[in-house]
């Protein structure tokens, strides 16, 4: 299973004042997967907006992966997202991305699942809202 994290959207999801320090918040969200890693043999692969921060790459490792959007700008990690399922999709046996962004969700191919960003936070412990879908 191939777990593809829009992180922005994971971290907006939350009512922590992300918006106050967005690269620490991107901080703790990649830790908390990164503890939610341990417990599973899924890969993880956590996409964000802006220019790559050191500080969320050292977190990676085992099945879990950080990447950035690859450039700037309006839906730019949902660029990264759906070129990285256009790659992987049919090499990965199941295949999620988590977003509750709908325009991203209409872009994905027929058949990829997704779950909601509130519903993923509860997964990997993060506080926050709940509830999400899963198609």
């Amino acid at each position: 299973m191939l777990w593809v994290v829009d992180g922005n959207n994971v971290m907006g999801a939350g009512a922590d004042g992300w918006w106050n320090d967005p690269v620490g918040a991107a901080e703790r969200l990649t830790q908390a997967v990164a503890t939610w890693c341990r417990d599973h043999d899924d890969d993880v692969l956590v996409v964000f907006d802006g220019r790559p921060e050191e500080r969320l790459s050292v977190l990676a490792g085992g099945n879990l992966e950080v990447d950035f959007a690859r450039r700037s700008g309006r839906d730019a990690a949902d660029d990264r997202i759906v070129e990285v399922v256009e790659q992987r999709y049919g090499a990965e046996p199941h295949l999620t991305v988590v977003t509750s962004d709908k325009g991203l969700r209409d872009r994905l191919p027929p058949g990829v699942g997704t779950e909601g960003a509130g519903a993923f936070r509860t997964r990997a412990g993060l506080p926050g809202r709940g509830g999400g879908r899963r198609r």
